[in-house]
């Protein structure tokens, strides 16, 4: 091939495109229980990192808000908030997990292990804990542990996922099917170290806030939490680039505009970021998102949705050798395109109710 004289290469037509080189990312088939994923590219997140999330999504919890506030209790700055680590480890596992996911359908035994502040760097590996084909025999299900470690290698974030996948050849065989058993709940007890010991009598309510304590709650209590925010393209887009999350059905609407829905799905962790943020009014001293025993996206989310919030309190739990900090077991509840005055969850059928997005089971701290 010679270059004419304007530089441009003659007989384009003979260019010969190649993916030998590129990454089309793990179908079903290529998955092995048990398999060791290394997950590229360690993040390193800071202060930029922090404010472009709360540009976001609003988030006003005051620990996290505050270096001056968090100091006062006895953490060294402010910490991150705690999905936006959860974001950033997830990132990292997208290419090799969910690049040609249909869905992500749950999660389970979450658990932040230990705060991160800026200037860490996260990175991420998975454990493959379990495969099962679906009866098309187009997909299947992979279910996948994942760690996220600071640099230094200490665990700041562990949790399990499920995720349906296609299958590159519908014709390959199934592997045998594993379905792990997965907890309930996480323990209070594992609870503990996920915030250091806190002056709690330096905790300010007037400045976080809230006038509610964790023995202001009770089990069976719900909350409206009003507000409504509405999720716009250009914002869901530059989220889930800022968590570098490579997903297609987020992405690519030339692919999309061919799929189920014709359009570009909101990553989940946007809604759940949202749903976050939209609980401050009503739990703004729940500072810290310990665990997520479990949770699913009930329904899809697009641009142009507005998404409000509601919350049942499930449990309250002593955790274990904290007199400073209690944990409050809430149920977050989205919903989308309209209020929650009427508190919808379940029809009398068991089937969720119009507009429900996401269902997600968690423990929150408070100060005690």
């Amino acid at each position: 091939m010679q270059a004419n004289g304007s530089g441009q290469l003659a007989d384009m037509g003979q260019l010969q495109m190649t993916t030998a080189k590129t990454n089309a990312g793990n179908f079903f088939e290529d998955f092995r229980f048990g398999q060791i994923i290394t997950h590229a590219t360690p993040r390193t997140v800071n202060e930029g990192d922090v404010a472009l999330y709360t540009a976001l999504y609003g988030s006003r919890f005051a620990v996290q808000s505050s270096d001056a506030f968090a100091k006062a209790l006895g953490y060294p700055r402010a910490p991150l908030d705690d999905l936006l680590t959860f974001h950033v480890v997830f990132g990292k596992t997208t290419p090799d997990i969910s690049l040609n996911a249909i869905a992500n359908l749950g999660y389970a035994d979450c658990r932040f292990i230990k705060p991160v502040y800026p200037g860490d760097t996260l990175s991420a590996t998975s454990e493959v804990i379990g495969l099962k084909e679906n009866s098309n025999g187009e997909t299947g299900t992979v279910y996948v542990r994942s760690t996220g470690r600071n640099q230094n290698g200490e665990v700041v974030l562990e949790y399990c996922r499920w995720v349906m996948v296609r299958k590159r050849d519908k014709s390959s065989p199934a592997p045998e099917a594993v379905v792990p058993k997965l907890p309930d709940r996480v323990d209070p007890s594992e609870l503990a170290s996920a915030v250091p010991a806190l002056d709690i009598g330096k905790y300010d309510l007037a400045l976080a806030g809230s006038p509610h304590r964790w023995s202001d709650y009770e089990a069976g209590e719900k909350i409206d939490h009003i507000d409504g925010m509405t999720l716009e393209e250009a914002e869901h887009q530059t989220a889930t680039r800022l968590y570098q999350n490579t997903a297609k059905v987020h992405f690519n609407q030339h692919t999309e505009s061919k799929g189920r829905f014709g359009k570009r799905i909101v990553y989940g962790g946007v809604v759940i970021s949202l749903v976050r943020a939209l609980s401050y009014n009503g739990l703004g001293n729940a500072f810290h998102l310990a665990a997520i025993n479990g949770g699913r996206h009930v329904a899809p989310t697009f641009a142009g949705d507005t998404i409000y919030a509601w919350s049942e309190v499930l449990e309250k739990a002593e955790i274990p050798g904290r007199k400073d900090v209690g944990a409050l077991r809430v149920r977050l509840v989205g919903v989308k395109n309209m209020d929650c005055s009427a508190l919808p969850l379940k029809t009398e059928k068991g089937d969720y109710a119009e507009g429900v997005v996401l269902d997600l089971d968690t423990w929150l701290v408070l100060p005690r």
